[in-house]
């Protein structure tokens, strides 16, 4: 079981993106195996469950995306991901624990039946590409079709264009990334996970969004709840007969 992480958040929100999310223990959000040391019940706080998938194309860096941003670990020898693997990181955002359960997905063709299952309950993508392939960055429609079919919801997506520690060899453009990215309505960043850069801010933008979305979903949920006072109900009597109310159910 990896190591969980609790790190503070302090990111600047991007473009709003609406995309639906829910408290751990709601029966709308998918449930997944207790983490190490959760008990039924336990926790005075609120907890949240947040599944995030990385897909991409194989070899664009989507495992040490995660490895660096889970564990600040970075691998330069890293072997294809064989299905699905998945790492858990705490995070607190304001006064709330979130657990976001990040799910690295293999890229190769041949793993593609066993990760599709895997979509299911998202509620967060990060679509990656290697900017130093453009084969990667052409195959980005395709992964986001992929994704559209096989979620049940509405996902907030971003677009990551990877290794661009590797500027002098590039491919794509920041500029074709953006342009992708405002096309699709996706949030952008270019990251590395070679030295760090924008990884955090990529994960940490998304689910800050995801969280910001549950509580604009729970005050807009609360701005609609009836106000049952007499002066909204309505009183059934049978030929105005006082005391007697008769009620009406259709199947």
């Amino acid at each position: 079981m990896p190591k969980e992480n609790k790190t503070p958040v302090d990111c600047a929100a991007a473009h709003v993106i609406f995309l639906p999310s829910y408290p751990i223990h709601s029966p709308a959000f998918p449930q997944f195996p207790k983490m190490g040391g959760e008990e039924e019940g336990g926790g005075a706080g609120e907890e949240y469950l947040f599944k995030i998938v990385v897909i991409g194309d194989s070899a664009v860096g989507k495992s040490n995306l995660l490895s660096r941003f889970a564990r600040n670990e970075f691998d330069a020898n890293s072997k294809a991901t064989i299905g699905v693997e998945f790492q858990t990181q705490l995070l607190d955002i304001d006064g709330k624990e979130i657990k976001a359960q990040i799910w690295d997905t293999a890229g190769q063709e041949r793993f593609r039946a066993v990760t599709s299952a895997y979509y299911r309950g998202a509620v967060g993508a990060l679509v990656v590409y290697d900017i130093t392939r453009k084969t990667t960055f052409d195959s980005v429609t395709r992964w986001l079709q992929e994704l559209s079919m096989h979620c049940d919801t509405t996902v907030g997506k971003m677009l990551v264009g990877n290794k661009c520690d590797l500027d002098d060899i590039r491919e794509v453009s920041k500029e074709e990334g953006k342009r992708v990215a405002e096309e699709q309505g996706l949030f952008f960043m270019e990251t590395s996970a070679l030295d760090s850069t924008n990884v955090e801010a990529a994960f940490e933008v998304v689910i800050r969004e995801i969280y910001n979305n549950l509580r604009r979903k729970v005050l807009n949920s609360d701005s609609h709840k009836p106000d049952l006072n007499a002066a909204n109900t309505v009183s059934l009597l049978n030929n105005g007969a006082a005391g007697r109310s008769s009620y009406c159910c259709s199947s």
